[in-house]
């Protein structure tokens, strides 16, 4: 991607960044982390304000005014799709594509977590972020399960991913990190985007619950602060082939994925999830978001970083 023009607020996600900016993002996201989500509680896997997060959300729950129409359906297919998906209701199918995809997440971040030094085994700030975005992740399951709660879905269990899938899941973590990087990458910009996609659905699908709506709304717009920041720091990873590699990879990986769960082609167009991925900066997401997360250094505009900076200091810079 070339430069970015005056008038863009932010760069490419593909933007290039030399090796001394990303070591000094590395450093920027990791006291962000810590600021942000608070002390790591490994024998948990939680971490302080985001467990104080989440029970604030129990202590006040919502749910939904009625249960769904017919709530086995759900049961019957959220594992995996047995019925025709086309002969589900749209909250129900939304539903259940939620449960699979957070099963992807949960299924790689638990055999991922043995497999990575704990914080007191950890040598490097690499390392240490390693560790705690993946108690991060399992905050994030456990927002998506108070998801379901709140459609009054209390007996949704989280269950292994088969045989094959989860040999798979266990030998990531193996792999060496330039080569695992670029999908790791594409996976977070994955979520990323998927999770603005189902944002917009919300008040479609759910507009006659408009409570348990905005509960859900509200618990996504937790866990998209936290994503929009891992895109940012799994970028922070790769040098100039590594970001190539995972330019190519958006599409493939994109398409393999969401083929994989059988409701995607019913609530999403997968090909403008592609598009949003390939052309992502930080200028699609809501302020809100914006304001609560991370982006590296090497994805603002320096011309408006200086502006703000002029601004907050109460200076006039020309545009010129």
């Amino acid at each position: 991607m070339g430069p970015s023009t005056p008038q863009t607020r932010y760069r490419s996600i593909f933007t290039s960044a030399s090796e001394r900016e990303r070591r000094d993002n590395f450093e920027d996201y990791w006291a962000y982390s810590r600021a942000h989500a608070g002390m790591i509680l490994e024998g948990e896997k939680n971490l302080t304000r985001k467990k104080a997060t989440l029970e604030g959300f129990q202590a006040t729950p919502v749910r939904s005014r009625r249960p769904l129409a017919d709530p086995e359906r759900f049961y019957r297919n959220y594992v995996q799709m047995t019925d025709n998906p086309k002969s589900l209701d749209r909250k129900t199918l939304l539903l259940t594509f939620l449960y699979k995809f957070a099963r992807h997440e949960w299924v790689g971040i638990s055999a991922a977590w043995d497999g990575v030094p704990t914080m007191a085994q950890s040598r490097c700030t690499t390392e240490r972020i390693s560790r705690y975005h993946l108690a991060e992740e399992f905050c994030h399951i456990r927002l998506f399960h108070e998801m379901f709660r709140t459609f009054q879905l209390d007996r949704v269990e989280w269950v292994p991913l088969g045989k094959w899938m989860g040999r798979v899941y266990r030998l990531f973590p193996k792999v060496p990190e330039t080569l695992m990087s670029p999908p790791a990458f594409v996976s977070e910009l994955m979520g990323l985007t998927l999770y603005r996609h189902i944002d917009r659905l919300l008040d479609d699908v759910f507009a006659d619950e408009p409570e348990a709506r905005e509960r859900v709304r509200i618990l996504l717009r937790e866990i998209m602060i936290d994503e929009m920041a891992h895109v940012g720091q799994r970028r922070n990873y790769m040098g100039p082939i590594g970001l190539a590699a995972s330019r190519a990879m958006v599409v493939p990986m994109y398409r393999l994925f969401f083929r994989d769960i059988p409701e995607s082609r019913l609530l999403f167009d997968v090909e403008a999830m592609i598009r949003d991925g390939i052309n992502f900066d930080y200028s699609t997401m809501g302020p809100d978001v914006i304001a609560s997360s991370w982006i590296p250094s090497y994805c603002r505009n320096p011309r408006f970083v200086a502006a703000e900076a002029a601004s907050a200091a109460g200076v006039s810079v020309s545009s010129g």
